[in-house]
């Protein structure tokens, strides 16, 4: 039984299969990848993608639609916005395990600076993404 206090309006469900050199596939069969440790983690490296590049992907995915929801509110027109996230994983010297921080690269062509950064740290403070690692990972908005 589950304790969620959460009502889901969706849930998105994935299969792993293998950990980090196995398999993933979500219910629906959009995603299917085969996951592979980078080189730069002691693995093969090879064709695969791995958990970090999936988080980056909904992370930055999720976190360009809180800006637009955002910047429609606030009344400013977006074109051409680019959003790079950057999953970083290194040593967590507390446990000798690993942790994640995260790096938002936000470009927003054509909006003022303080404009951009404004809308920036909106979207930070109403992104689920930004909301589950808040306190949790370091997270650095970076506009460019």
């Amino acid at each position: 039984m589950s304790t969620l206090k959460l009502k889901p309006l969706y849930t998105a469900t994935a299969k792993v299969r293998g950990g980090r050199e196995g398999s993933v596939e979500s219910s629906d069969g959009a995603l299917k990848h085969d996951l592979k440790i980078p080189k730069e983690l002691g693995g093969p490296g090879g064709a695969g993608t791995n958990p970090e590049q999936l988080f980056a992907a909904g992370y930055g995915a999720c976190y360009e639609s809180a800006l637009a929801n955002i910047a429609r509110k606030e009344g400013v027109k977006l074109q051409d916005v680019e959003i790079t996230s950057n999953v970083l994983i290194g040593k967590d010297e507390s446990d000798g395990g690993f942790k994640l921080a995260v790096k938002l690269d936000v470009k927003l062509p054509g909006i003022e600076r303080t404009v951009a950064e404004d809308l920036a740290k909106k979207a930070h403070d109403f992104c689920p993404y930004s909301k589950a690692t808040r306190g949790n990972i370091e997270v650095e908005l970076n506009v460019l």
